[in-house]
């Protein structure tokens, strides 16, 4: 058994009689079939907001991995979700904005979203009014499950991809 930071269970070890049973010669493969354990399953999928509807739940279940996804939390166009699935995608006030936010308050290219492998960063990209995540301002800051980024009057909270939440939780990271 792996158990973590957070103090439940991970992984759970079984083992096949006819695995253990195998000659010496066909040892070089892993007998050891590694399955999460329940706890690790039910935090993996819980979303620490209470006031998201069933449908956004179910959509951020649904991330693959290498992906995000921001739901408008506050400001015009509450409910509405964006979904990081690019390399870089520019939120902004201008109609061509992978992010399109219709408002005074968020300039025409106001922050972009970076993607490396399953890690994003939002980068202020000289906004006049600034970006700010979980109420302080940024130039830069990689983003984590939770965080809550804000562009003009728009606040975003920010899903990683459950399946890479899994693997980093897996690998000791939260």
């Amino acid at each position: 058994m792996i158990e973590s930071s957070w103090g439940g269970e991970i992984l759970s070890e079984s083992h096949s009689e006819e695995t253990e049973n195998r000659t010496a010669a066909e040892s070089g493969s892993s007998s050891t079939t590694a399955n999460f354990g329940a706890a690790f399953l039910n935090q993996l999928h819980s979303v620490d907001s209470g006031d998201l509807t069933a449908e956004e739940v179910d959509s951020i279940a649904a991330l693959p991995s290498g992906s995000a996804l921001l739901i408008v939390r506050r400001g015009p166009s509450a409910g509405s979700r964006f979904l990081l699935d690019q390399d870089v995608s520019v939120a902004g006030r201008n109609t061509d904005a992978d992010i399109f936010l219709d408002d005074v308050t968020v300039s025409r290219k106001h922050a972009s979203f970076s993607r490396s492998g399953s890690l994003f960063t939002v980068v202020d990209m000289g906004s006049l009014n600034g970006t700010y995540v979980n109420g302080d301002i940024v130039e830069k800051h990689a983003l984590v499950d939770g965080d809550e980024v804000q562009v003009g009057k728009y606040r975003l909270t920010f899903f990683a991809s459950r399946v890479d939440k899994a693997a980093a939780m897996a690998n000791g990271a939260a």
